[in-house]
């Protein structure tokens, strides 16, 4: 290998690293190390000022590597990556070092070890750089088309998006009609615009689009391919099943939500005149001159909040809009008939943003909000008369003393929970949370992103959403959608797999724990060796471990990487303290 020229930065990060890590330490105990040529510390290493420096630096010391020790990969591996390929260095003999959640966050309580620490991940990062070498993107043709799964509010705009900037479109509906939970709805938060009739008008722009196909009562059944390049198989379940083959380079999913089934007996549901809030505000919806409920005109109404939601032990995540959709209700309900007596049972009030000011004019209007403790949720019951519900509660803004509401109705506030998608899941082979929901590559900086490369998720698919927000996740897709696509060619990272063919005798192995069907068999001279498609590949490594011929190596992790890292990790072992002896 011959004498490499690394330039090193380590991160203050504004005291998220250096309160914790010595980090003028760290750069003097690296400073020497084989191959760097610079080192320094830095205050913020992501800052313009800070990029432009690196740049020169690279230009004027002849650089050909560059190592930054700073926060996580997943924050700033590109914006590293832009500027080495910015100053003539290529950006995959960059190597990102993570001395703050690994090590400045971890170890808060122990700022020598944090140094220590810091100086071997440094160190492995330096040898890991040592044996970089450059690679090149792989360049794909991409097909200019996208298939949009689900036609609820995201879907459909997502796919009048991506026809405006001129890709095909198809969008496929498990259900007969289009438009999910929001077609179902009348007057929604905070205008009070239609939901109905939003719906209608996203329907009748699609139709003016001969670029979208709309498909109904179908379902994704299988995807082969490659990014750019999918080739999907599309189910069509009518009197006459059928199926329909179809080649996109970019698949968004907007299968929506399902929401919160309460239990029989789970704050009284079974119970006649126990509601949850889709059924309540179906109610309310076809309400005219009064609220009645089984022809009988409703006085009192309550709701009892974060049923499904905030519970240990199931869904303990918010679904956030839950709180505003049940204030706004309220609001609707005093608009039809001011009569009614409302009372709202919360742990929280989470209106944010801009439908605080619902909260505040559904107060004004006399509804009237109680704090019930964590531990001491509300119960209900059928009153002895058989006529009314009795809710009990403890209002912890009144004393928390136990007192009993008669209801007409109680609304019981139910959240945004995954819909069931199992069969489209493992087809996809999509991120799924601990939530149950699909995860996105990073929620700020690659949002609708997943780790399968064309693979988008839009709405609240990915989490709970109001129907603003699902539109913009939907749009936001759009973008990146047209991003890839409307060039023609896309380029993807080269960190993945290779087979040395000599080596390879073909046990079939590594395709048996391939997850991405990227590996196949060809014949080279006579033998059967492995092959892998590169832009099928996501590098996981997988294959590499598994190989008892070692003859697969992943690119950017090499053998030759990975051993030096530990190597340089074991040449200065730190001091153990012997344990005494009890």
């Amino acid at each position: 290998m011959s004498e490499r020229r690394i330039g090193v930065y380590i991160c203050h990060c504004g005291g998220n690293i250096s309160d914790y890590v010595d980090v003028a330490k760290v750069r003097d105990a690296i400073k020497d190390e084989p191959g760097v040529v610079h080192a320094e510390t830095t205050l913020f290493a992501c800052s313009d000022g800070t990029q432009q420096d690196m740049i020169q630096r690279i230009r004027d010391e002849k650089l050909d590597g560059l190592v930054v020790a700073s926060c996580s990969p997943k924050l700033h591996l590109f914006t590293f990556r832009g500027v080495s390929k910015r100053a003539g260095l290529n950006p995959f003999q960059y190597s990102q070092v993570n001395i703050r959640e690994q090590d400045s966050w971890a170890h808060g309580d122990d700022h020598a070890g944090a140094t220590e620490k810091a100086i071997g991940l440094v160190k492995a990062g330096i040898a890991r750089t040592q044996w970089s070498v450059p690679l090149e993107p792989i360049s794909v043709k991409t097909t200019p088309k996208t298939l949009v799964i689900g036609a609820g509010i995201a879907g459909l705009r997502a796919a009048i998006g991506l026809a405006d900037i001129g890709l095909g479109v198809y969008l496929v509906e498990r259900e007969k009609e289009l438009g999910g939970w929001v077609a179902r709805f009348g007057a929604m938060y905070p205008n009070r615009s239609s939901g109905r009739e939003l719906i209608d008008r996203l329907v009748a722009e699609v139709k003016k689009r001969p670029e979208i196909v709309v498909l109904t009562n179908a379902e994704l059944a299988s995807k082969s391919g490659s990014f750019g390049n999918y080739v999907t198989e599309i189910r069509i379940n009518n009197d006459i099943p059928d199926s329909l083959r179809l080649e996109v380079g970019s698949i968004v999913v907007a299968t929506g939500f399902d929401t919160y089934r309460p239990e029989i007996g789970e704050y009284g549901y079974g119970i006649d005149g126990v509601l949850t809030l889709p059924e309540f505000k179906e109610l309310v919806d076809h309400s005219t001159g009064s609220l009645t409920y089984h022809g009988k005109p409703v006085r009192t109404v309550a709701y009892i909040y974060c049923v499904g939601n905030r519970q240990p032990g199931g869904n303990e995540y918010c679904s956030r809009y839950c709180c505003a959709a049940t204030v706004h209700a309220s609001i609707e309900v005093d608009r039809i008939d001011q009569n009614v007596h409302q009372y709202h049972l919360y742990r929280d009030i989470r209106t944010y943003g801009k439908f605080e000011l619902m909260y505040e004019e559904s107060r004004k209007r006399g509804s009237v909000y109680m704090k019930f403790p964590d531990g001491t949720p509300p119960s209900v019951a059928k009153a002895p008369d058989g006529r009314t519900l009795l809710v009990t509660t403890r209002d912890t803004l009144t004393g928390g003393e136990e007192l009993t509401i008669p209801a007409d109705l109680v609304v019981l506030v139910t959240g945004m929970v995954p819909r069931d998608n199992e069969e489209l899941t493992t087809i996809l082979k999509l991120p799924v949370g601990s939530d149950g929901f699909y995860n996105e590559i990073h929620p700020k900086l690659r949002p609708v992103e997943t780790v399968v490369d064309g693979v988008m998720i839009a709405g609240a698919c990915q989490g709970p959403k109001n129907s603003t927000e699902s539109v913009a996740s939907g749009l936001t897709a759009v973008t990146q959608s047209g991003a890839m696509l409307m060039k023609g060619v896309a380029e993807l990272d080269p960190l993945v797999a290779t087979v040395d063919p000599e080596r390879c005798t073909w046990c079939g192995a590594c395709q048996e724990v391939c997850p991405y069907a990227a590996i196949d068999k060809i014949t080279v001279d006579g033998r059967e060796v492995a092959t892998i498609s590169a832009a099928t590949c996501k590098g996981c490594g997988g294959c590499t471990s598994y190989c008892p011929d070692h003859a697969i190596d992943l690119l950017g992790s090499t053998t030759s990487q990975i051993e030096s890292m530990i190597d340089s990790l074991a040449e200065d072992p730190l001091e153990r303290v012997e344990e005494p002896v009890a």
